[in-house]
């Protein structure tokens, strides 16, 4: 008998997407739409889900597994918070809701937890016992597989974006955390403050790339950032394997030298530490579903 498939949706700060996706972590079809920036009622979300359940010529999805770009409440079925989506997102977004919308059992994620997931079980960490994943786009998020089954308590855990790098900025009450001072949106903010305009990341870049000092110090600094988030990582879960994800993580020309910094430093990682880019890309969330109730222990 063919296992049906999952319903699965990945929502970020820009874009959220949704797709059917086999037992295997295979993407069977997927739908995409821009996230929502200004509207406090998720019905975008939930009719590209709904309307990704619809088609037709891949069976009917067992359950969907939606995967939101902040804290989660597992126990409670509901997201916290969430600094990149509407502000009352939070609130009307739960597993309840999501189940009687889509007529099917739902389950939310936290992002980067479902990500985690995907890459230990399909993608960069498969074969391996222990995987922290780190995403590194609009945002900063990680999650942690421990021999298959994703570290988490009542709620998600390793918010290693929303931990403080900075304490002297802390204490000041300036930007001081992970996701302030090495993401694409904290890489825009200090393009902003530095007087080079509305930059975003990639804009950041190729300024750095062409010599522009003011952008070669923001990027080597949210390299540095990361490199921290990392070893962070790294010391509280000391996993095997460290998997970079996110549209300017996985980037060659911002993973290679974060990995080059954190494995530079060996007394702040173990000796058979590997540190790789995510493999499964922008798809280790809709993956992630397929893998989520052995994961988690979720039916």
């Amino acid at each position: 008998m063919t296992a049906r498939p999952v319903l699965a949706a990945d929502v970020g700060g820009t874009q959220m997407r949704a797709a059917l996706v086999d037992h295997r972590g295979n993407v069977l079809l997927r739908r995409s739409a821009a996230t929502p920036g200004h509207t406090d009622v998720p019905a975008a979300l939930i009719d590209l889900i709904g309307a990704v359940g619809a088609e037709r010529g891949h069976g009917t999805a067992s359950h969907a597994v939606v995967g939101l770009p902040g804290a989660v409440d597992y126990d409670a079925g509901r997201l916290l918070w969430a600094p990149h989506l509407p502000e009352r997102w939070p609130d009307l977004l739960s597993s309840e809701e999501l189940s009687s919308r889509l007529g099917i059992p739902a389950h939310i994620a936290n992002d980067a937890d479902l990500a985690a997931v995907g890459e230990a079980a399909f993608g960069a960490g498969a074969g391996t016992t222990d995987v922290a994943y780190l995403t590194i786009s609009t945002g900063i998020g990680a999650g942690v597989v421990h021999e298959g089954r994703l570290l988490r308590g009542r709620r998600s855990l390793a918010e290693v974006g929303h931990t403080v790098i900075d304490w002297r900025a802390w204490r000041e009450g300036s930007p001081c955390t992970l996701e302030e001072l090495g993401s694409g949106s904290g890489l825009a903010r200090l393009a902003r403050e530095a007087g080079l305009g509305p930059l975003d990341a990639r804009e950041v870049e190729s300024a750095a790339a062409s010599g522009e000092a003011r952008a070669i110090t923001i990027w080597q600094g949210a390299i540095a950032a990361c490199a921290v988030g990392v070893s962070n990582l790294v010391m509280s879960f000391y996993p095997s394997t460290v998997v970079i994800g996110g549209g300017l993580g996985r980037g060659a020309e911002f993973f290679g030298p974060l990995r080059d910094l954190v494995m530079s430093r060996p007394e702040h990682h173990p000796a058979d530490l590997t540190i790789v880019p995510a493999a499964l890309g922008d798809d280790a969330g809709l993956a992630g579903a397929a893998a989520w109730s052995t994961a988690t222990g979720q039916a």
